[in-house]
C-alpha cells in the first residue's frame, strides 16, 4: 500500500502535488499552505525530509503528513473571525495556517502536553513573523499555546472549530463534542477514522468520515494527576492600537495588489504524464506518540512528474515576481508621515 502524493522539491512543489491529488481543494487553503513553509517547522538538520508525504517525529516534536493536514484544513471549513482550538498543537504549523484564515478578529488557541514543544512552537511562530516572505499578505490571528493535557480543560469555554491531533478514546467522545458551539465543527480521529463532526443542537451532531487513519491515542490522565486542570487562554477583544495597525496594513495591501496584481498569482500545478493512477491510494500508517507516520510505496518507475522527453512540463506557469509584498509593504510604510516607532510597529519590527 502507498501514500498520497509524490515528494516535492520544495514547499511550492509539494503543494502542487497535493492540489493535483485533490487533497487541497479550496483556493484559500491552498494559499495558506503556500504561505507557511513546512520545512521551517522541522529541525534544521532534518529539513530535507520536509517535503515528503510522511509524518515526522523527533523526541516530543511531531508533525502529521501533508495529506492529513490538507484534509484537516479542508474539513474545518474555516472563515475569518471564528474561534479555533488545536488539541495537541505540536510545532504550531497547523495553528499558523489556521491563523492566516481566521484573521485579526479570530481566536486561535493550542493545548500541548509537552512544555518543550510549546517553547518550540512559540519560537517557530516568531520566526514566521520575522522571516516569512508571505507574512505581509495576511493578517495573522496569532496562536496562543498553553501546556497541559487537553482532556483536563476547564469546562465552559466553547469554540467554533476544534481539531484533535491524536486519537480520541471512545469514552472521551462526548467530552470532545461538547467543546464546540452549536453550528461548530470538530475534526478528530475516532475509531480509526478522521471524522468531521458538526454540532446541530444542544445534544445533536452530524458525523462524516473523511479518511481512514490510525493515530496514537491521547494521553489519558492518571489518578495521580487528575487534579492538574488546564485553563485555556481567555477570549479577548482586539486592542484599539492593534485594530488600527490591521486597518492601515489592509489599506496598504489593497493598494499594493491593485498596482501589482502579479503578486496574487501562483503557478498552476504541473501537468504530469499519467504513468500511474493519481486517485487516492490506501494509507499505511504507523502510530506514534501524539501523531503518526504515513508510509508511501513508491513505484519503481515513478516518473509521473516528467514529460515524454524526461523534462518537467508545466501548463500556464506564472513567473514568480522578483519582489515580494514584504518589499512593497516596507516601502509604503516608510513613506507614511509618522514617527519611526510607529513605522516599526506597523511592520511588526521586521528589518
Amino acid at each position: 500500500m502507498g501514500g498520497a502524493v509524490s515528494t516535492g522539491t520544495d514547499n511550492s512543489d509539494l503543494i502542487d502535488n497535493l492540489v493535483e491529488a485533490n487533497y487541497i481543494k479550496s483556493p484559500e487553503v491552498q494559499r495558506v499552505f503556500r504561505a507557511v513553509d513546512r520545512a521551517d517547522y522541522y529541525l534544521p538538520t532534518q529539513r530535507e525530509s520536509a517535503y515528503k508525504d510522511l509524518a515526522w517525529k523527533h523526541g516530543h516534536l511531531h508533525m502529521s503528513a501533508p495529506c492529513i493536514y490538507s484534509e484537516v484544513m479542508e474539513s474545518l471549513l474555516l472563515e475569518p473571525g471564528l474561534s479555533f482550538l488545536n488539541l495537541g498543537s505540536g510545532t504550531g504549523y497547523l495553528s499558523t495556517m489556521v491563523g492566516l484564515i481566521l484573521g485579526p478578529y479570530g481566536v486561535n488557541h493550542g493545548v500541548e502536553i509537552h512544555e518543550d514543544v510549546v517553547d518550540y512552537a512559540r519560537q517557530r511562530l516568531e520566526s514566521f513573523k520575522i522571516n516569512s516572505a508571505s507574512f505581509d499578505d495576511f493578517d495573522l490571528c496569532e496562536p496562543q499555546f498553553v501546556v497541559g493535557n487537553c482532556l483536563q480543560l476547564v469546562p465552559g469555554q466553547l469554540y467554533d472549530r476544534v481539531y484533535c491531533g491524536a486519537a480520541c478514546p471512545v469514552e472521551h467522545e462526548n467530552y470532545m463534542k461538547n467543546l464546540i458551539n452549536i453550528n461548530g465543527i470538530l475534526v478528530m480521529p475516532l475509531n480509526d477514522q478522521l471524522q468531521q463532526i458538526k454540532r446541530t443542537g444542544e445534544t445533536s451532531w452530524e458525523v462524516k468520515n473523511v479518511l481512514p487513519v490510525s493515530f496514537a491515542s491521547l494521553v489519558v490522565p492518571g489518578d495521580d494527576n487528575k487534579s492538574d486542570i488546564v485553563i485555556a487562554p481567555d477570549f479577548h477583544f482586539l486592542p484599539l492600537k492593534a485594530a488600527c495597525r490591521y486597518s492601515i496594513r489592509k489599506t496598504i495591501r489593497t493598494n499594493i495588489h491593485k498596482e501589482h496584481p502579479e503578486l496574487h498569482k501562483v503557478s498552476k500545478p504541473k501537468k504530469k504524464k499519467p504513468t500511474s493512477l493519481r486517485s487516492r491510494r490506501p494509507i499505511n500508517i504507523v502510530p506514534m506518540s501524539m501523531g503518526m507516520m504515513i508510509l508511501r510505496q513508491f513505484d519503481s518507475d515513478d516518473r509521473s512528474s516528467l514529460g515524454d522527453d524526461g523534462m518537467d512540463c508545466t501548463e500556464d506557469e506564472v513567473p514568480i515576481p522578483k519582489e515580494t509584498i514584504c518589499t512593497f509593504m516596507k516601502e509604503r510604510v516608510n513613506e507614511l508621515p509618522i514617527p519611526s516607532t510607529l513605522k516599526s510597529y506597523l511592520v511588526y519590527y521586521r528589518q
